[in-house]
């Protein structure tokens, strides 16, 4: 692992740097090379800075810039590279900021031109109007990017049917390492011809090279003997010089014309840089789909069934192991995508079919059971049709990440996770790959992904912390290496050669191919400019990693229990780099609401969680008191988001609290923290002269003055007090008279309600006795939801004992608390377990499933017979509903959707935002209000604004009802608002 002051630098080329005529941006400072010194493989090296290019221009300056001091450029989309693709010393060169766009779409010819910067699965959102897509599609196609995936040639799950991304690849523009521009595509041969004898340039050199490699006879021959095997779909070993000579003017009768794409596709930016990359599209595919997910009791079973499964036509056949399923058990958003699971499967076969009707799709899906059946394959087939099969995709999609949730130090490692064989021979091989692990290393493995392609993603599971970790990293790469080399097989299928891989392609290949693939690269960049140490001439492929042997993790108290993950650094170090937060609001989630607004890595949960892991590695403790981490941590909105989404649930917002605990013990708290913080304590007091309060805070000029003595914005509307408080009308109120005929709730009255939602409280106590239920208010204190926002956590901590000293003894399964506010009451369930220790733990941890929001507690009811639909009127109205941040994250959706459904003829239907923006004190403050607007206009205020006045808008949330008000002047209602409307 290297030390940010170790990376090398260069003053005078940092000078020239940034001097250039240059549009776009170029960082130098510690934190952005931090930031980038890692993607999603084991490896990390700190670069030399990182450029975001606005367009061609920049990209020829960099390379003008790069030749003149002799440093390397590392091509950089979404950074989901497992290989160390982008990693290394030079300068990173980021397209995905503003080279993102797409440039133009032919729909009769089926073709697009796309900047390196498209996300995959946006590109596809844009064809669907024209009838296309973009077939190849990876686990990470929410973020991957369109120029990663040529480097990658990424392949994905339904490469049975769509192949790879060569395969669409027609034509690329971009830049030769010389600076000159290129563009490649099909030529005849007398173009070809013509190009090799043209004037002497770069580009004719290279085409002058790459005739002579393979005009000559016993270089093919060389080519053919030891190259993977043609009949596997996915290999990607080295430069594709096998696919390159199968063109006309090497072998006329193959009747394939000459492409250098095939080439650049999978050179991984170290042959070219790209800049306009020109697809083949496909058609949409057949509307009628399912998925039968074959359940096995044993993994060379499901490899067996795979072969049968072949034979239907299938789109896509993917693994799941039981490690997966297992793991899955601790993710909450897995949690619900494996509803579909049965038993203890070994392994489940992922089956897909797509069929132009539906009587073809269920004769297929019969058939296919019917064989599997036969040949005693599986025990158990649930079918998933259509939207429900999103729920299999999304759990496989997870396999790379949530495998990370493992305790402890070993951990699934990408070291032979990309290895791809004939699919016939798949069953033979995993099993002497497995016995190789079992017998000679004595360690389990992981197995999921493209059965139906010969390509399953092996994960050994060891501790690379240890010496002994670190020499079977290698020992088990070269092992495996001679294993898929006895099956004629390719190291990698999709993933690439990287650095990982590099330093083995020459025993893959043999010498004299290798050479070859040298001469290319000397070709094509005699200097070693793009992307050097990547494919040839490889460092050692175990060094520079992420993780190494000798280091101790820092042992200090903390508020919260990280012990589940050995500490805070544990928790950090789970983040794989896998990118998921890198989704932007067009794909849909929370999580990172403010990379969504900035699309700046330092704003997602990765770049929080990667600064987090170095700079814990480094300094231990003393970590917590750096000033930059706490910059890139600010833009966290604690949204809670990562705790689910992301599939190895890191909560940034748990481990930025601790951090603000620590840094504020030596920085001292900010005023308007201990003003947040102490909100219960100030609306108590605001309650007993509400005139003072109103007067002040509904004076807008009053209003501005005082918004910014306390550090807020001041646009920002403050609540009014109402005249009566809760406890008081609660106190003096008359029963209602169905009260208590179906039971009793305890109501948990937090300090958001009482002081900001009095009359949300009262109408909240209304509806629950009419329903029957007797509502008590029990003994309580502030939920410490505020202080938890700030990193006050002794104050946090406080509040949790308190609240579960007082509740623990009253609340019980059959008289639940019910919260209004789902930040509040979900604190129960999600911080104070963690908060607490000893006896106030075990306390928490009982009181935590009795504690619910109203909505849970309705739809529980319902469904047990015992509040029926009858007491609500029928009313035809449509809800268009937000939901609260943490309860998306720890609860999901459906229960308000349920609950407000119970009214007949309601029709609910969620808003697709992610977080509103305000995240409670978050979008008052006067240095992250624009920020909180920006996010609020990615999709919930338009959604909102464009909602008929006779439409209802839901938000359960008290901060978003708020921001909503304040950017639309639209009132939002709380459920239980909604629901008390619609009595009888």
């Amino acid at each position: 692992m290297q030390n940010i002051d170790a990376a090398p630098h260069s003053s005078k080329a940092l000078i020239d740097l940034h001097s250039l005529p240059f549009h776009g941006d170029i960082l130098t400072d510690s934190t952005s090379r931090r930031l980038y010194a890692t993607d999603a493989s084991e490896y990390q090296e700190t670069p030399l800075g990182v450029a975001f290019p606005s367009g061609e221009s920049d990209i020829r300056e960099l390379i003008l810039w790069a030749g003149r001091h002799g440093l390397g450029l590392i091509p950089r989309t979404a950074g989901t590279s497992l290989a160390g693709q982008c990693v290394g010393s030079g300068l990173v060169v980021d397209t995905s900021r503003y080279m993102n766009a797409i440039l133009s779409v032919d729909a009769p010819a089926r073709r697009v031109i796309v900047q390196p910067g498209v996300v995959r699965n946006e590109l596809n959102l844009h064809l669907h109007p024209h009838g296309l897509l973009f077939g190849p599609e990876t686990s990470t196609a929410n973020r991957a990017m369109i120029g990663g995936m040529v480097g990658n040639n990424s392949c994905g799950s339904n490469s049975i049917i769509y192949g790879s991304t060569r395969d669409h690849l027609v034509s690329v523009h971009g830049f030769l390492s010389d600076g000159s521009e290129a563009t490649f595509r099909t030529m005849d041969d007398a173009a070809f011809a013509a190009k090799c004898e043209g004037p002497d340039c770069l580009e004719t050199r290279i085409h002058r090279t790459l005739r002579k490699l393979l005009s000559d006879p016993s270089n093919r021959e060389a080519i053919s003997a030891n190259f993977p095997r043609p009949s596997i779909p996915r290999r990607n070993t080295g430069y594709a010089l096998d696919l390159l000579m199968h063109s006309t003017p090497f072998e006329p009768a193959c009747g394939q014309p000459f492409n250098l794409c095939k080439l650049i596709a999978g050179s991984e930016g170290t042959l070219f840089f790209a800049t306009r990359i020109e697809l083949d599209c496909n058609p949409l595919p057949p509307p009628h789909h399912a998925v039968l997910c074959a359940h096995f009791e044993s993994l060379e079973d499901a490899l067996r069934a795979n072969l049968i499964a072949l034979r239907h036509a299938p789109s896509a056949c993917e693994l799941i192991d039981h490690h997966i399923l297992e793991c899955s058990r601790q993710n909450l958003e897995q949690m619900r995508n494996r509803a579909f699971v049965e038993g203890d499967p070994a392994a489940i076969l992922v089956v897909e079919l797509h069929r132009d009707s539906s009587e073809a799709l269920e004769s297929s899906l019969s058939a296919l059971e019917a064989d599997l059946r036969r040949e005693r394959r599986g025990y158990a087939y649930p079918v998933l049709r259509g939207a429900d099969s999103h729920q299999v995709w999304e759990l496989r999609r997870a396999g790379q990440a949530i495998m990370n949730n493992v305790p402890g130090d070993a951990k699934p490692r990408e070291v032979v996770e990309d290895t791809a064989v004939d699919v016939n021979d798949l069953p033979d091989y995993i099993a002497e790959f497995d016995a190789l692990l079992k017998n000679k290393y004595g360690i389990r493995c992981v197995y999921y992904a493209h059965a139906g392609t010969g390509e399953l993603h092996t994960r050994p599971i060891f501790n690379l912390k240890t010496p002994e970790g670190l020499k079977m990293f290698r020992d088990v790469a070269t092992d495996i290496a001679a294993l898929v080399k006895k099956y004629h097989g390719s190291l990698s299928g999709e993933h690439g050669d990287g650095r990982l891989r590099g330093e083995f392609i020459r025993f893959m290949v043999g010498d004299r191919c290798y050479d070859m693939m040298r001469d290319v690269k000397a070709a094509f960049d005699p200097r070693g400019l793009f992307n050097p140490g990547k494919i040839i001439d490889t460092p050692p492929m175990d060094t520079h990693l992420r993780h190494g042997p000798g280091h101790q993790p820092p042992d200090f108290d903390t508020f919260f229990d990280w012990s589940d993950t050995d500490g805070m650094l544990g928790h950090a170090e789970k983040c794989t780099g896998a990118g998921d937060c890198r989704k932007s609001h067009l794909i849909g989630g929370t999580m990172c609401p403010s990379y969504m607004a900035t699309r700046n890595e330092r704003d997602t949960t990765r770049g929080r969680a990667n600064m987090l892991r170095q700079l814990l590695t480094e300094k231990g403790r003393d970590a917590l008191h750096d000033p930059s981490l706490k910059e890139v941590l600010d833009l966290c909105l604690s949204c809670k988001g990562c705790k689910t989404e992301c599939p190895s649930n890191v909560d940034m917002g748990r481990l930025k609290a601790e951090f603000q605990q620590a840094y504020q013990t030596t920085h001292g708290i900010p005023l308007r923290s201990h003003a947040v913080s102490r909100f219960a304590l100030a609306g108590r007091i605001a309650s007993r002269i509400p005139w003072a309060w109103n007067l002040a805070f509904g004076t807008p000029p009053v209003r501005r003055i005082l918004n910014r003595l306390a550090g807020f914005h001041p646009n920002r509307t403050i609540p009014l007090m109402a005249s009566q408080s809760f406890h008081a009308w609660f106190r003096d109120h008359s029963l209602h008279p169905s009260a208590g005929q179906r039971g009793k709730v305890f109501l948990f009255a937090d300090e958001f309600s009482i002081y900001n939602d009095t009359a949300l409280s009262i109408t909240t106590v209304q509806l629950l006795e009419a329903l029957g239920y007797k509502v008590e208010i029990p003994p309580q204190h502030e939920s410490g939801r505020a202080a938890m926002s700030k990193g006050l956590l002794p104050l946090a901590r406080h509040c949790a004992a308190r609240n579960v000293a007082l509740l623990h003894p009253v609340v019980t399964d059959e008289s639940p608390l019910l919260g209004i506010e789902p930040s509040a009451i979900l604190s129960f369930r999600d911080e104070y377990p963690s908060l607490l220790r000893g006896s106030d733990r075990e306390k928490a941890l009982a009181l935590a499933p009795r504690t619910l929001l109203l909505e849970e507690f309705l739809v529980r009811e319902h469904k047990a017979g015992r509040l029926p639909r009858s007491v609500f009127c029928e009313s035809q109205r449509v809800i268009r509903l937000h939901g609260h941040c943490h309860q998306k994250a720890l609860v999901g959706l459906t229960p308000t959707i349920e609950a407000l459904e119970l009214v007949p003829g309601h029709q609910v239907r969620p808003i697709p935002s992610g977080c509103c923006g305000m995240a409670g004190s978050f979008g008052y403050e006067i240095e992250h209000y624009d920020l909180s607007q920006k996010i609020g206009e990615l999709v919930l205020f338009p959604a909102v604004r464009s909602e008929p006045p006779e439409h209802l808008v839901c938000a359960p949330g008290t901060s978003c009802r708020h921001q909503i008000h304040d950017a639309t002047q639209r009132k939002a209602l709380h459920p239980a608002e909604i629901l008390f409307q619609s009595l009888k």
